[in-house]
């Protein structure tokens, strides 16, 4: 099987051990969505374990890259290993870290400004492991609904620089307040997003996602500030991969179930992407009479497929 370098508007669908390897043989990098490729909430995909083994068996480097700015890497990292994968927290890379890891090295965000954050005790960790000031995000003060409109607690403090906005259960009228009157009186604090994922799916169904939390900020400034969104698909999130992870895009693979971040990911960043179904992405999609304009390379049915090659 040759391997294409360009995605078509039908992409092939693996199905054969010749075609698993003839893929695999061509990636020396394998950047791995998480929830719908290497798990479904608390059940590990059937066969992901071996396929991950014969991945660092090969020699291949592995990342997992996520939109979940819930989670600090060393909170993955706990739920990888009650899972029993083993995983080091540097190949875990979510749009919290990722966030982090972009204002302190391509922002140069300065040590005597703070952050305001929306968002949870997650986000918080990795900005204090790389030594980034913050207020906001699980202050139990922020956490608080206003006991009456007093709109004196807005107040310009000089020391905010950014607002970062990821997913924040205890959001509230007076964060959305706090964090406007920033962006709104001072155009040198940074508008920045962990990303804009609408929804999420957990347990057979969807909720709102960080997207649509900081969709108040984003309406409000409209015409104003443009936010700066860190996670996939955007390419501020691979800035981020690549400041601490050094390989070459051309012989990389993106794996993952949603064509919007996942897929759309690969192709802002110039690399090659496997939809593995089973996830948030239907057949009907990619081969239905009105495909997504969202093209994978390839297609398989799970990841866990390639397993397949330990017996041959």
């Amino acid at each position: 099987m040759t391997i294409p370098t360009t995605t078509t508007t039908q992409p092939p669908f693996l199905r054969t051990p010749e075609e698993y390897k003839a893929l695999f043989d061509s990636v020396d990098t394998f950047l791995l969505d998480c929830d719908g490729v290497i798990y479904h909430g608390p059940v590990v995909v059937p066969g992901v374990k071996a396929v991950l083994q014969m991945m660092r068996d090969a020699g291949k480097k592995v990342i997992f890259v996520t939109n979940n700015a819930t989670k600090s890497r060393a909170m993955y990292k706990k739920t990888f290993d009650k899972l029993d994968i083993p995983v080091h927290e540097s190949e875990i890379f979510g749009s919290a870290y990722a966030s982090a890891v972009y204002m302190r090295d391509v922002l140069n965000f300065p040590a005597d400004k703070r952050v305001y954050v929306l968002g949870e005790k997650g986000l918080e960790d990795e900005l204090d492991a790389k030594g980034i000031q913050r207020t906001g995000g699980t202050d139990p003060e922020d956490r608080v609904f206003l006991p009456s409109m007093d709109f004196s607690v807005y107040q310009p403090d000089p020391s905010i620089g950014a607002v970062l906005c990821g997913f924040d259960s205890g959001i509230n009228y007076k964060k959305l307040c706090k964090a406007y009157s920033y962006l709104r009186d001072d155009p040198n604090v940074h508008f920045l997003l962990t990303n804009q994922d609408k929804t999420f799916p957990t347990h057979g169904t969807t909720f709102v996602g960080s997207g649509s939390l900081s969709a108040p900020l984003v309406f409000a400034l409209q015409g104003k500030r443009e936010p700066t969104v860190i996670g996939k698909p955007n390419k501020p999130m691979m800035d981020a991969i690549i400041a601490e992870h050094h390989f070459d895009p051309a012989r990389a693979l993106m794996v993952g179930d949603n064509l919007a971040t996942d897929i759309a990911f690969s192709q802002t960043c110039g690399m090659r992407s496997l939809l593995v179904m089973g996830g948030v992405t239907h057949k009907e999609e990619v081969y239905g009479e009105n495909p997504s304009p969202v093209v994978p390379t390839f297609v398989i049915e799970s990841l866990g497929d390639l397993a397949v090659l330990q017996k041959n």
